[in-house]
């Protein structure tokens, strides 16, 4: 294997029903970070009522903890998005295009009834590893 993260869809099975990648594939030795979920809270501590804002926040506070590690998009392999109120996908979008470009992570989105606080309806776990 080289030396870099690499990210592949096989030709083999439909492509991916939307951004992200089938596999994300890290090289032996490569140093991995796994953050807690980010959520949409503002540098004033609150959260606003509205999920795309929280959407907004949630995107500046994973680039706020990637950048504490000396670490960015490119190193992120696996997302997992968890949200308590369908997502407006073209306005989701725009943002995780502004992170990722065009070199989608590995990702997982699931709807559930509830996240941590009333508040929360949009969480965000980050998996990334440097080479």
């Amino acid at each position: 294997m080289n030396g870099k993260i690499t990210r592949t869809n096989p030709v083999t099975m439909p492509a991916p029903v939307g951004n992200y990648t089938h596999i994300t594939k890290i090289p032996r030795g490569a140093e991995l970070f796994v953050t807690s979920g980010q959520i949409g809270v503002n540098a004033q501590g609150e959260i606003p009522t509205v999920l795309n804002e929280q959407v907004v926040h949630t995107f500046a506070n994973i680039k706020t903890v990637l950048e504490s590690e000396n670490l960015s998009s490119e190193h992120i392999i696996k997302v997992n998005i968890w949200a308590t109120e369908q997502i407006d996908w073209d306005f989701f979008d725009v943002e995780w295009d502004k992170l990722f470009g065009k070199e989608y992570p590995a990702m997982t989105i699931g709807y559930i009834t509830e996240l941590g606080l009333p508040e929360i309806k949009i969480e965000i776990e980050i998996w990334a590893a440097k080479v």
